[in-house]
């Protein structure tokens, strides 16, 4: 590991820690909350002790800012928190240039099929899709939503079983932008795009133009506040709490009568709670979608 003194400005720094398959989910999900574009994980082969006795490594890696020392430290203590609960080595960490750090990030993406018709391809490569696929083209850079995370896998499937032609869609903490830019790809009317993360805004307003749908996603800075009017169609795909605490400041109101919501980035364990908010404004569970422990409800409001 290099010292301080001779890391620059343009210098990332992989963090890399072996897990398996049980804290592969978890370490993943700690580090989605630091890296840059999110965590990936890397599966490979290494040598065991025979012939036939070739071991499949996990790796979870995440980069930041080289230069980023106190964020170093953060992740090297939650790293630690969590190694209470599951046996994770120390993690790794490396140098590496802008252009290392660009390859080495992008190696971990390729063309990701969600549902029964949806495809997301990292923009660096070609793909020609099968009759009647919706290709999303996505650079992620430094925002949330790549679709390998099982919140936004969950939002991408229930939106295709959605009549969403025609329809007016409010995408809440859209990150990439990858659920406004599947609604407008599957015929929205508009899509009003809002996350309070500036970085996210514009990663999303990049993946907007590459997809050729700028003239319905309008992205910008902000949350419901900032999202006046009624919506056929509400997506969110954030936290459980962020759920709730938008329903107590009017996300229920922002759905026309019988308008629907999707809300992703529930833990199974914290369902119950976000169907009580649902319920308690108005708005009936309709569909329940789960992978592993994540959950996604999509919701009806009544009258």
């Amino acid at each position: 590991m290099e010292d301080e003194a001779s890391v620059s400005g343009k210098d990332w720094l992989e963090i890399s820690v072996r897990v398996d398959g049980e804290a592969a989910e978890a370490v993943s999900e700690l580090l989605n909350g630091y890296g840059r574009g999110g965590a990936v994980i890397e599966h490979r082969l290494v040598d065991g002790l025979g012939a036939h006795d070739d071991v499949d490594e996990l790796r979870v890696k995440a980069y930041i800012p080289a230069e980023d020392w106190r964020l170093k430290r953060q992740i090297e203590e939650a790293l630690w928190h969590l190694g209470q609960i599951y046996p994770i080595p120390d993690p790794e960490f490396a140098v590496l240039g802008e252009a290392d750090w660009a390859e080495a990030w992008k190696a971990h993406y390729g063309v990701l099929h969600v549902g029964q018709r949806t495809a997301i391809v990292p923009a660096w490569q070609r793909y020609e899709p099968a009759p009647g696929e919706v290709t999303i083209v996505l650079d992620p850079g430094m925002a949330f939503g790549t679709g390998t995370h099982p919140t936004t896998r969950l939002c991408l499937a229930a939106l295709e079983e959605l009549p969403v032609a025609g329809m007016r869609v409010l995408d809440l903490g859209t990150g990439s932008g990858i659920l406004s830019i599947a609604a407008a790809k599957q015929g929205a009317a508009s899509v009003r795009a809002v996350d309070i993360d500036p970085i996210a805004v514009a990663s999303a307003r990049e993946n907007v133009a590459a997809n050729g749908v700028a003239e319905v996603v309008r992205v910008g800075e902000g949350s419901l506040a900032e999202a006046r009017g009624r919506y056929d169609l509400v997506l969110v795909n954030i936290l459980y709490s962020v759920i709730v605490d938008l329903l107590e400041h009017g996300l229920a109101e922002a759905l026309r009568p019988e308008g629907t919501v999707i809300a992703s980035g529930i833990i199974d364990d914290q369902e119950a709670d976000v169907v009580a908010a649902f319920e308690g404004h108005g708005i009936k569970v309709i569909e329940r979608r789960r992978e592993r422990d994540w959950v996604a409800l999509t919701g009806r409001r009544v009258g």
